[in-house]
């Protein structure tokens, strides 16, 4: 199953080619095993009405040779979603014939439409569903008619028994093939949540994840009182290196400082883009002095770094920290200090890390 047809109220869903194919692989051994319970099922109403060989030989022969042709049929269709849905129908049209073939036995029969209805909506919805049925049941009244198969509406003991196979059988099938995909879906959900959390030029966190990080540091650091510490940094004379050498060389500082970031912190580390020019860094479990030493071993290692390869291009940075400290209200006021010791450090040369000092920030 790889999806409904439509969604209820809306134009039905494109899918292309490869997710056409990846449908019909999905469907073949379901097909194959559904078939062959539903052989069984048959079966059962077919003894207890002494149906002749050349039906036994219909039935057996649909069972044993249909799902390799419909794969077929859909493989090489253009449009192999939608020729995968009109075997699907094809398939209720002959679980419509069976039942007339069975003459309506009771039993067989609630348990053939049962379980085909049961796969039709949970493919393609109530629509598609509803569809099918009205195929099974020109089918089943066709047949009926055609070959004025007797009644035989009551059922005993060797069709009950025939019926267990398929339904047991397909609801586990169709059961395992909705997990696949519901966990598939959140595999892709996870993976959506993680794009949409991360710097696409960077593979840092964006800013609002990483004011997010700080955010639960704060709380952490709050409840149990350890030491944290917030690092901003910026790229010294940013804007000259994009009109000098243009955005491209930009760029390329920008993931190379990102690189040493990621390279340089701890495991523990959360790093992100603040913006433009400007990385944001929290440091658990880190005091000031800490914080000191760990600033200055990157911007060491930026000013050493060649940040774009072909123009030798290298770039300095201003660092500022800031500690947690009581006075600090809620995360957003953390962040403002480290940023004051940022521009303080710009202010003061430019390729520099600088603290906050509490006690002269309230000063």
């Amino acid at each position: 199953m790889d999806g409904s047809e439509t969604l209820d109220g809306e134009r039905p869903v494109e899918h292309t080619l490869e997710q056409g194919q990846r449908f019909t692989r999905r469907m073949y051994v379901p097909r194959i095993l559904g078939l062959a319970a539903g052989a069984v099922c048959v079966g059962g109403g077919l003894w207890e009405i002494g149906a002749p060989l050349w039906v036994w030989a219909i039935v057996i022969a649909h069972c044993a040779l249909w799902p390799h042709l419909a794969y077929g049929i859909a493989r090489r269709s253009r449009d192999p979603y939608r020729a995968e849905l009109n075997n699907l129908m094809l398939d209720s049209a002959a679980g419509g014939a069976a039942i007339a073939a069975i003459g309506f036995n009771i039993v067989p029969s609630a348990v053939i439409v049962a379980m085909l209805a049961m796969d039709k909506a949970a493919i393609g919805g109530m629509r598609f569903l509803a569809r099918c049925l009205i195929v099974q049941i020109v089918a089943a009244a066709l047949v009926s008619l055609a070959t004025g198969f007797p009644l035989n509406v009551a059922s005993h003991r060797v069709a009950e028994l025939c019926s267990l196979p398929l339904l047991l059988i397909l609801p586990a099938t169709v059961g395992y093939t909705a997990y696949r995909l519901a966990r598939r879906v959140r595999q892709q959900n996870d993976l959506l949540s993680t794009l949409s959390s991360i710097d696409g030029l960077t593979r840092l966190l964006n800013r609002t994840h990483w004011e997010q990080a700080v955010a639960t540091e704060f709380q952490r650091c709050r409840r149990i009182g350890h030491s944290s510490a917030v690092m901003m940094l910026d790229i010294d004379h940013f804007k000259a290196v994009n009109d000098v050498h243009g955005h491209q060389a930009g760029d390329a500082a920008l993931q190379a400082v990102a690189a040493i970031l990621q390279d340089t912190l701890r495991l523990s580390d959360c790093a992100g883009r603040y913006g433009g020019e400007e990385f944001g860094v929290v440091l658990p479990g880190i005091n000031a002095d800490g914080a000191s030493a760990i600033a200055e071993r990157i911007r060491r290692r930026i000013e050493q770094a060649v940040v774009e390869q072909r123009r030798g291009l290298q770039v300095t940075v201003s660092i500022g920290f800031a500690a947690l400290t009581p006075d600090d209200n809620d995360h957003g006021a953390w962040i403002a200090r480290a940023d004051r010791a940022l521009y303080a450090a710009k202010a003061a040369g430019r390729n520099r890390c600088m603290g906050q000092d509490p006690q002269k920030a309230a000063a």
